[in-house]
């Protein structure tokens, strides 16, 4: 059985006065048992923690265009709002190399943005236009890229985890050097086809990341209601797969455990499990009041562990000027601005749409 780390993040995430700002530098992700080995952690210099900052603040921006364009009836049947949740994909995704294959669950906007999708087409998408990465025909959870690897989007919960082991197994068999980064909740981490991943992918050493966002809530039911025991990065034990707790609120923290997740698997060793705490500020999904908690709770998580208010604070204090994060922020704002005004303008599926993505015809070259 190979050994598993004993590095996590469990601690809270650093808050956003300067005294902790210099902590979370000094230390990007607090290791508990020996350290890592095979990746030595690198603070990021200020132009990639812009860029992170900006990728964050899309995702955020985005979300909320998304939410206000569901109230108004623009956008219908279900939609699952990653905020809160930032930090996650972003962090993973500034550390994966070309080629890597991503894929989740019906929580999707955000994985599409950082894996380079246009905000006009996933906009087009959710409100059901022609021009939309599925044509309009798939909505929030079913849309799919396979320019960027981005291969969905998936409604039923943990059905993405085998596809994304069969990612993986493509990435072997074909040596192409590619990781498949393999997302999903708390809430699918008790499906048996979950475990029966974990058994294939450490029997074949395929090159999956497992990465449980772990938002404490599986649509209204608490974690520590639904999964005995309190790490979820322990699952993978009784198939030799190490894991490592992350704190998911925390972009520099989950790029360094995301790099040395990667390399891990990128050596053959196979797959990884990274359990990342983090926190959803909406309901499960947009029809969720989200009465299972309470308002003093989610206030408290956005004051003092807030992804981007918290990288902001370290710009600052490294010397960022404020009018060049107001800049970014503009810059945001008139890209989601652009990316509703694409999807409104864009005329609906037509008819005969109906008939098409069911059958390939003429077989696969």
């Amino acid at each position: 059985m190979a050994k598993t780390p004993k590095s996590a993040s469990t601690a809270k995430p650093a808050g956003v006065g300067k005294s902790s700002v210099s902590a979370t530098k000094k230390n990007i992700r607090r290791v508990q048992g020996r350290p890592p080995k095979n990746v030595t952690p690198e603070y990021p210099d200020t132009n990639t923690m812009l860029d992170l900052y900006e990728q964050m603040l899309l995702i955020r921006r985005f979300e909320e265009k998304a939410g206000q364009l569901y109230g108004m009836g623009v956008i219908g049947g279900f939609c699952h709002l990653y905020i809160g949740q930032e930090a996650i994909v972003v962090g993973m995704q500034s550390v994966s190399k070309e080629g890597d294959s991503v894929i989740t669950s019906y929580r999707d906007h955000g994985h599409m943005l950082a894996c380079g999708m246009t905000a006009d087409g996933v906009m087009a998408e959710l409100t059901g236009r022609r021009d939309g990465y599925s044509r309009g025909k798939g909505g929030s959870m079913h849309m799919f890229s396979r320019e960027k690897n981005f291969f969905g989007g998936h409604g039923i919960v943990a059905a993405q985890v085998p596809i994304g082991l069969g990612l993986a197994f493509s990435h072997q068999y074909r040596n192409t050097g590619g990781v498949s980064l393999t997302y999903f909740g708390d809430g699918a981490i008790n499906q048996g086809q979950v475990y029966e991943s974990f058994n294939m992918a450490a029997l074949w050493k395929l090159p999956v990341v497992f990465v449980i966002e772990n938002n404490q809530y599986g649509m209204g039911t608490s974690v520590s209601r639904a999964a005995a025991g309190r790490d979820l990065a322990d699952r993978g034990k009784a198939y030799g797969i190490p894991g490592m707790q992350v704190d998911g609120m925390n972009v520099l923290a989950v790029r360094e455990a995301g790099a040395e997740a990667m390399a891990y698997c990128r050596e053959g060793k196979g797959p990884f499990i990274l359990e990342m705490q983090t926190y959803r500020y909406r309901g499960h999904s947009m029809s969720d009041p989200a009465k299972y908690r309470t308002r003093e709770e989610v206030d408290a998580m956005r004051k003092q562990r807030d992804p981007i208010d918290s990288l902001r604070e370290i710009l600052v204090h490294d010397g960022v000027e404020n009018d060049k994060i107001k800049a970014l922020d503009t810059k945001v704002k008139a890209i989601v601005s652009k990316a509703s005004d694409f999807a409104l303008a864009s005329p609906e599926p037509d008819e005969a749409e109906l008939w098409t993505d069911v059958i390939l015809e003429g077989g696969v070259s």
